[in-house]
Order: C-alpha cells, then structure tokens, then sequence
C-alpha cells in the first residue's frame, strides 16, 4: 500500500457538465476529467472565465454542437461520494439529460403548433401577406375596384365594366392590300372589302348596385386565390335562339348555328337566317351559298363580261381600254401614241386605226403606200397622139412627135438634124428623149440616171456636159469612161416639181478631125412626197 506524502489531502474530481471542461490535473497530465485536452484552464474549475454558475448549453442529437434554443443556468455540484459511486452517479446523470433535451425539443414543436393553428386567422375577402404569420393579412376595402382586362379590353368606370377595343381606330393601317378592318370581341379581322359582317344586337350593359363585388373580370368570379370561368352555357346565363348551340369560351360565350349553314347567320327573333355576300345567292337548301353569273343576269358591261367566283370582270376587246368605272370600254386612238404607224397618214377607227393613201398611191399592205402606174391600169386620159408617163402620184401626156425644126423624127422618141441642112452644123446631130420621177428631199448626193453612148467611132474621144435645164445648178454629171457618165442629184429638192435637162454628149475623132454632139433630153418629175 502506497503512502501518502506528508500535508496531501485526497481530492475528488468536480462534476461538470458534457463539454464543460475540469481544472483538475491530478492524475491527468494531458487530459481533464472528461478526457479532453487540458490546454489552458480557467480559474474556475468548470468554465472558462466564469464569473458566476456555468450555463448549461445541451447537444444537438445529430450535430454535436450546442443548441442555439435551450439555455439555461446550471448549479454546481461539489462531489461528496467516492470515485466507483461518482462514475454511476455521472453515469445516470448523462442519460436523465438526454432525455430531458428531447423531451424539451417536443415540448417546444407542440408549442408552437398550437400557437399557428389557435392564433388570428384571415377573413374571407382578405389578402394574405407576404409572410407566414397567421395574422399576416391584408383587408380589402369595400371601396376597392378591380380595373385589369383581357387582351383586347379596357375598362369603362361609367358602367364599371370590361369594353371591347375598336383595334380599327386605334390601329392605323391594321389591314394591309386590299383587305378591310372589321371590329371583333378582343380582336379584329382583315376581310376583303367585299364582305360584310352582320353583327346581331347586343343589349346594354347597365351597373346594378345590388350585385356583390366581384374583383374579377367579366365572364370570370373568384375562387379561392384566383378568378376561374364562369360557364354561361351550363348555368343557362346566354342568350342564344333555342336553334342555335351555345359554346362557352374564355371570359364569354358565343351562339353558333347548326352545321349546314354557311357564310352569315343572322339571329332573328326565335330563330336564324342564312344571308350570303355579294355575289352570291341562296341554294335550294336555304343554308349553302352558290356563285352567281352575272354576265348572265344583265352584268353592266359593255363588251366583254366574265364571271368569277363570287364576283365578274369586264373586258374591252382590241383598240378598247376599260373606263374608271370599270364597266365602259372607251375606244384607243392609236394614231395619237406614233406617226410611224401609217407611211402617209393615220385614221382612227372605233377599235382601230387604219392608213391612207394620198391620191395616186394605193395602200400596200397595212401601212406603206405605192404609187399606182395609171399608163398600165388604163386609168389616164391621154389620147393616141399622147404618150402616157407615169410618175410619182399621176401620169403625164406628152406628145408622141416632140421634134421641132430643122429636127425631124426618126422614131418615136429620137429626132435627127439632117446635115442637108446648113443649120444643122452647129446644133447636136440628134435628140433623144428620155423621162423620169423621183420623190421629194432625197438624200445627197445621189446618182439617179446613167448616160450611156449607142454607137461609136473608132479613135473617138467622148466627154459628157449639162447643156441646159440645170439654172440651180442642182446636178452634175460624173463621167465613168469613154461611153457612159453618171448624171448626179446635188441638193435635196421638194416637189413637186419638173426639170427637163440637155444631158450632150460630145465626141471628138483627131484622126478624121470629125466632131460631132448628141443631145439626150431628160424630163425629171419631182414627186410631191418622200415616197
């Protein structure tokens, strides 16, 4: 048996609570009472810097750390038994708290249901706020008015009630093209401008006093926190003909006619009737609408007419335009949109146009005109000493013997001074006429007729000349070789107008010094036009 050293009294260790750590080191170098490193303790043997009796935290069952609810003071107890009775004394004092923190948890739950459930309920009518608080409510006021609307809808303070948007005064252009803008419940529709929508009579709605609030909107009533429809079909609250269906619909209802009947239904009192749009008519069945000809029912077209489903077109026929009307067809005066359509001149027709001629020319083809030879149709008056030349637009009578003295004739057309004759030494040996016609303002310079020499004399040089006939000088004569010259138009003349030129030939023979001179006297008619 170990002795005691000399002044020592035995110690007991103090009882602290769990987590509460013992400044007793006897016996334990590294660990306090509860096994717990000892570190640094506090003056007082179960709390540090305790100034007074512990507080008593209690364990959370599952986290281990001390629950943030139940605090309270604990006693110190100071250990009067030996170390086996203290180990069952802590023993059982472990246990009696662990019970005692679950028995406070429940206590604490059951507490406050209590409280939530026996506390200050909202009203019917009342808003809950935004927290969870029984009493968290918000009280509607009777002077309260609820003012939001469907889509398509604003409301009205005069009847307090939700009014239909006319989108087709408030929406500018809501229909593009050729569509028309018809006002419908909560919305519109772009129709073409031939429809027609018959909208049937509505009552006025007109605020009664006595009914309840109802913050919903109209066609809706509130249940519970929110606003559901109100079926009007099932409750009998429409007001249908007996033979049309009532279908319920979002916020409303609408009347359908049976099936069969198309295009517009029209509610008339105690029943319906079918109406159809322009252009069409009732069949037989009264419900179904079929297409109506008009063209065979008098259309007012003046020409042409062809009918369309639901609708007929006018159409002019060729050199016709269609009025503004749409109706009149009004003639197209071609000759006034070109002058390149006729050669001479455009008539106007109803429907067409056609050429014409000036006096003299004949219409060849459909625009151009042709100079008509009176000498070959026989429609001169020459008589049989006469010789008819044509020219540009009418013919000319001359005379068969044109020959004047000292010339006499040889044949019809040719004329020979006989050197019998002394006066016939200085004059041209022969005269041959010649005729010919060109149209007025010709271009230049142009070669219009060719001399060309009948006989020749061997060693014989040939020149050609304008001998007379040509005063303006509009002529001039381009020699090609030794038997033949070109005679050549130089300014652009207007007819109509003659000229009658002495085209001479001079030839000269230096072998047989032997000169001689033929004359081919040449008629030129100017014809009054460029064709």
């Amino acid at each position: 048996m170990r002795g005691r050293r000399p002044g020592h009294q035995r110690s007991w260790p103090t009882l602290c609570p769990v987590g509460v750590r013992s400044r007793v080191r006897r016996g334990f170098p590294e660990h306090d009472t509860l096994g717990n490193p000892a570190g640094n303790l506090s003056p007082h043997p179960c709390h540090e810097n305790s100034r007074g009796p512990p507080l008593f935290r209690p364990q959370h069952p599952y986290t281990n750390h001390p629950h943030p609810l139940l605090t309270y003071p604990l006693l110190t107890y100071t250990p009067l038994l030996p170390p086996p009775a203290f180990r069952a004394l802590r023993g059982w004092t472990l246990a009696w708290r662990s019970a005692c923190f679950f028995g406070w948890f429940w206590v604490v739950v059951v507490v406050l249901l209590l409280f939530f459930l026996s506390g200050p309920q909202c009203q019917p009518g009342d808003r809950r706020g935004p927290t969870l608080w029984p009493a968290d409510c918000e009280q509607v006021k009777e002077s309260d008015t609820y003012t939001e609307c469907t889509d398509g809808y604003q409301w009205d303070p005069q009847t307090q009630h939700c009014k239909d948007i006319n989108e087709c005064e408030t929406i500018s252009d809501a229909c593009k093209g050729e569509m028309k803008c018809f006002n419908h419940y909560g919305g519109y529709l772009c129709l073409p401008r031939s429809a027609s929508v018959i909208p049937a009579a509505e009552p006025p709605i007109t605020p009664t006093a006595h009914e309840p609030f109802n913050p919903c909107p109209l066609g809706y009533e509130p249940q519970g926190d929110s606003c559901v429809d109100v079926d009007e079909c099932e409750r009998d609250e429409h007001d249908c003909q007996p033979s049309q269906q009532c279908i319920n619909t979002k916020g409303a209802f609408t009347c359908q006619c049976p099936d069969g009947a198309s295009h517009h239904c029209v509610n008339v009192p105690g029943s319906f009737s079918c109406q159809c749009e322009p252009g069409f008519q009732l069949a037989g069945n009264n419900r179904s609408c079929i297409d109506v000809n008009e063209c065979e029912m008098g259309a007012p077209c003046s020409q042409r007419c062809y009918n369309t489903y639901g609708t007929f077109m006018c159409r002019c026929d060729q050199g016709y335009e269609l009025g503004s009307d749409g109706f009149t067809c009004n003639d197209i005066d071609e000759c006034s949109y070109s002058i390149y359509h006729c050669q001479h001149q455009c008539v106007n027709q109803p429907g067409k146009f056609s050429c014409e001629c000036p006096e003299g020319y004949q219409l060849l083809g459909t625009r151009l005109c042709q100079d008509v030879n009176e000498c070959e149709t026989g429609e001169h008056q020459c008589t049989e000493s006469q010789m008819c030349v044509n020219i540009h637009g009418r013919y000319q009578c001359v005379a068969t013997n044109r020959c004047q003295e000292p010339y006499v004739q040889l044949s019809d057309n040719r004329c020979i001074c006989p050197a019998s004759k002394p006066v016939c030494r200085d004059l041209p040996f022969s005269i041959v006429d010649r005729y010919m016609s060109i149209t007025s303002e010709r271009s230049v310079p142009s070669d219009i007729f060719q001399i060309q020499a009948t006989s020749l004399s061997s060693g014989a040089y040939n020149t050609f000349r304008i001998r007379s006939g040509d005063d303006n000088s509009d002529f001039y004569i381009r020699q090609i070789n030794n038997i033949s010259a070109m005679l050549v138009l130089a300014r652009a003349v207007t007819g109509p107008k003659e000229y009658t030129l002495d085209l001479e030939m001079l030839s000269v023979n230096p072998l047989l010094s032997y000169q001689t001179s033929s004359v081919l006297r040449l008629s030129i008619y100017v014809g009054p036009h460029t064709f």
